[in-house]
């Protein structure tokens, strides 16, 4: 089992959209998926694009700059299944936001 790190209030992550945060030097994107939050890597491993700034679409996060998606349950490539972002359990107690590191 990893660490597990505060990262955010939920209030710090509205409805549809993400904050980007550093944790034990990896930069992890926050998403708030309808009340429900994902983590995962904040790079798009397609040409490094800033997946923290993609569009939500229910629990698929879409790259802005290439259009890629990716599964935030799991983090595989819908367009392309070679391609994969890290995700990390998320926890919400009362109001904090916390990610599991490894």
């Amino acid at each position: 089992m990893g660490q597990l790190v505060k990262v955010a209030k939920v209030d710090e992550v509205p409805q549809g959209q993400a904050k980007v945060v550093e944790v034990n030097g990896l930069a992890i994107a926050i998403f708030n998926a309808g009340g429900n939050f994902f983590a995962s890597g904040s790079v798009c491993p397609h040409e490094d694009g800033p997946l923290g700034e993609g569009v939500l679409d229910g629990d698929v996060v879409v790259c802005p700059w290439h259009g890629f998606d990716f599964d935030l349950k799991n983090g595989e490539g819908l367009v392309d299944p070679e391609l994969k972002v890290p995700v990390y359990p998320v926890k919400v107690e009362g109001s904090d936001i916390y990610v599991e590191t490894p």
